[in-house]
């Protein structure tokens, strides 16, 4: 296994930041690590990467215990903080060249960094200021330096943080190719983006796990309304709605999948049907639609989005 935490737990002075977690990562899996401000992710990464000791329990990396065997385990660990600490006033090759140095790279050094600055996109701004580059190219330099040293894992604390449209699914492209050979953990609070690229999802609530497993089978671990989404080619009134077999309530999207309907008779093209037990009513609704003459444009279940699971989890 890449990480093993057993009952940790970390305490900064009466706040109980980590309160006996476990968790298992294995080799080539990329984890995506959700929680509040304050539920104890970044707490754990720098337990993981041997920035702070743990108060209790154990925590392991490639088999090398972070407090007694901490050497190994930044050998192994490749570590992007959240505020990316760069020197400003150095060049991007230069920079990684420094970095290379520190981790007594074998082999060639200039080579090892060219590699790098070519899985990272860094070749076109090599020769410029860090401190002249945009935040997402700045995101980039912290990467290679995360990688200069071939680690086995690589954890990413908000690697995402504050990109526009296209730095982020660069970003996120970059991570997926890289988690094809690495194990991955990151922390972020963007839940499109732990679809996108994670194998799985670990939720942390004030210091303690709450949900973990993957993106697809968490959506299904509250309780949900069975909902479904019609659209028909024209307005329908609610009453007609109303009168399908097996319907229990019916709501128009956008005023909130817990609103009700504002006006007694209101019409709309597109209803979310909630059904009676969670009956699965979709054959229902469109015989019902052809017998009243209407025609039905689309229809299918309503899947909870993780966004949702994360709230259920976490508004306590």
């Amino acid at each position: 296994m890449s990480i093993h935490v057993n009952n940790l737990s970390k305490i900064y002075g009466t706040q109980k930041a980590l309160d006996s977690i476990s968790i298992t990562i294995h080799p080539g899996e990329i984890v995506g690590l959700l929680g509040p401000n304050g539920a104890g992710k970044s707490t754990l990464m720098k337990i993981l990467s041997c920035f702070i000791p743990q108060n209790s329990g154990e925590a392991s990396v490639c088999g090398y215990d972070v407090l007694e065997q901490s050497i190994e385990v930044r050998k192994k660990v490749g570590y992007l903080p959240e505020n990316n600490p760069l020197y400003l006033d150095l060049y991007v090759k230069e920079f990684l060249t420094f970095v290379a140095g520190t981790h007594h790279i074998k082999g060639s050094v200039k080579m090892r960094v060219d590699e790098i600055m070519a899985l990272t996109g860094l070749q076109p701004e090599q020769h410029k200021k860090i401190g002249a580059l945009s935040k997402g190219y700045r995101q980039r330099v912290g990467l290679a330096q995360a990688l200069i040293h071939d680690p086995e894992v690589l954890i990413l604390d908000e690697p995402t943080s504050g990109l526009d449209p296209n730095q982020l699914a660069e970003i996120r492209h970059l991570i997926k190719e890289i988690g094809k050979e690495k194990t991955v953990m990151l922390s972020t609070h963007i839940m499109q983006e732990v679809e996108a690229i994670c194998d799985r999802a670990v939720i942390i609530h004030k210091g303690k796990i709450v949900a973990d497993d993957t993106t697809g089978n968490l959506q299904k671990i509250t309780v949900a309304k069975p909902l479904i989404r019609v659209e028909f080619s024209s307005a329908v009134e609610n009453h007609i709605i109303n009168s399908i077999a097996g319907v229990k309530n019916i709501l128009v999207p956008g005023f909130g999948q817990n609103a009700q309907l504002k006006e007694k008779n209101q019409v709309s093209a597109v209803w979310l049907i909630e059904s009676e037990t969670g009956l699965d009513i979709r054959a229902t609704v469109f015989k019902f639609a052809v017998d009243k003459g209407l025609t039905v444009l689309s229809m299918q279940k309503e899947e909870q989005k993780l966004e949702e699971v994360f709230q259920e989890l976490t508004k306590n």
